[in-house]
């Protein structure tokens, strides 16, 4: 009989639990609902402690009048011709945009702890439909409430069902019971929300993230400082900002490559990750490890692979044997170009030409070759200097100076 793998899986780690921690584990399962009805009890034990001390008159602040019922239709009030429409239509894309990130962020973190798959789609056209049935009734702008979720989260709540009682439950509270939450105090309804925040802080994960990329720790510890001391969108706007810090600073100085031969393959990989590769003599392959050659890292890396280049000739000029004649350019990470890459490419080839050695190309991407020939870069390479792989570049480099060399 065919084991499903979570059957599988719940049977191999079931030997392993003590006996006592799964009784354990059943009652606290029968308990459950303890922690979905504790903020209802933290509520009403409070309203009534609150009621019969009369500590709001000794300083204890309470909710007071809320406006019960439903809200008025606001379809009358809409004016697209007034002198303030291109103000709100800023304002209302400024919203949408720190709503959609809330939302996202905050939806992305509980689906990693739950497991389950965030689709932005679904996301973005819930909120969009929720928010203009909403601007007809007066409501606010509607996001991915951090509050609402982390309560919801803590309550044990599993589906979207929960959301439709919680709509339930409030419409039924702010119709028929205002009166008698007057005096809430504020302190338990933030009580509430901040119980649920500690759940969501994994240390762990943090350690975790620290040791894989310190860059990454950098913008987790700024969004929640900015969480923790400012607001939502000021985490989030620094999270971003650090973010884009670290894309630029990525693409300014990409990685170049020294690359070698497996011994008894045609595989080139990068001297300094694999040391047992070996050089070609004579012929140096680099390899450009950017999508993207544009404006930003061109003069970088012109400037890395002529450095190297130099380095090489001054070295091999010793041993006429391993002289460099010969460069292979390996792009094959190269996914596009802009002008200024096409430049950076024309002024390698010179630079290389008027040093005595041959430029090759390999496995360029299909944007970025169209566009070197629409710039006729391949005619002044020349297109028998383009390879489909690294290895055929060095071999045609290879055949080429040997028939320079016989001729001579």
């Amino acid at each position: 009989m065919a084991v499903a793998p979570g059957q599988l899986l719940h049977r191999l780690l079931l030997p392993h639990i003590h006996p006592r921690h799964a009784i354990h584990r059943r009652k606290y399962k029968k308990l459950f609902w303890l922690s979905a009805i504790s903020p209802l009890l933290s509520v009403i034990l409070s309203t009534a402690a609150v009621y019969a001390t009369k500590a709001d008159k000794h300083g204890v602040k309470i909710i007071r009048e809320v406006h019960a019922g439903l809200n008025p239709s606001s379809v009358k009030l809409i004016q697209l011709n007034g002198p303030y429409t291109t103000e709100c239509a800023k304002i209302a894309i400024i919203c949408a945009v720190i709503a959609l990130t809330e939302a996202i962020a905050v939806g992305r973190s509980f689906a990693t702890i739950r497991g389950y798959k965030l689709d932005g789609n679904k996301e973005m056209i819930a909120m969009g439909f929720s928010n203009v049935a909403g601007s007809l009734s007066s409501c606010y702008v509607a996001t991915g409430s951090f509050s609402r979720t982390a309560v919801n989260f803590s309550a044990g709540a599993r589906s979207t069902v929960s959301n439709i009682v919680m709509a339930a439950t409030v419409f039924i509270a702010l119709e028929f019971f205002m009166k008698l939450l007057y005096y809430t105090p504020m302190a338990v309804l933030a009580s509430i929300i901040l119980s649920a925040l500690p759940g969501l802080i994994d240390i762990r994960e943090a350690c975790n993230i620290w040791r894989v990329d310190k860059m990454d720790f950098l913008i987790c510890l700024g969004a929640f400082l900015g969480v923790l001391f400012g607001s939502v969108e000021i985490g989030l706007g620094v999270a971003l900002a650090i973010s884009f810090a670290k894309i630029i600073i990525q693409s300014l100085r990409p990685q170049v490559e020294v690359l070698g031969r497996l011994q008894g393959t045609n595989t080139f990989c990068s001297v300094r990750q694999y040391p047992v590769a070996c050089r070609t003599p004579a012929v140096q392959v680099i390899r450009i490890d950017t999508s993207f050659l544009c404006f930003i890292n061109a003069t970088f890396i012109k400037e890395r692979i002529m450095e190297w280049v130099r380095a090489e000739v001054d070295t091999s000029n010793e041993k006429v044997r391993e002289r460099v004649h010969s460069v292979v350019l390996d792009m094959s990470n190269v996914v596009n170009i802009d002008t200024s890459g096409l430049v950076g490419l024309e002024e390698i080839h010179k630079e290389l030409e008027s040093l005595g050695i041959q430029m090759a190309i390999a496995s360029p991407g299909w944007q970025a070759i169209q566009k070197m020939k629409l710039a006729h870069v391949v005619d002044r390479i020349g297109e028998d200097w383009i390879f489909l792989t690294v290895g055929e570049a060095v071999e045609g480099c290879l055949t080429a100076h040997k028939g320079s060399a016989t001729e001579c």
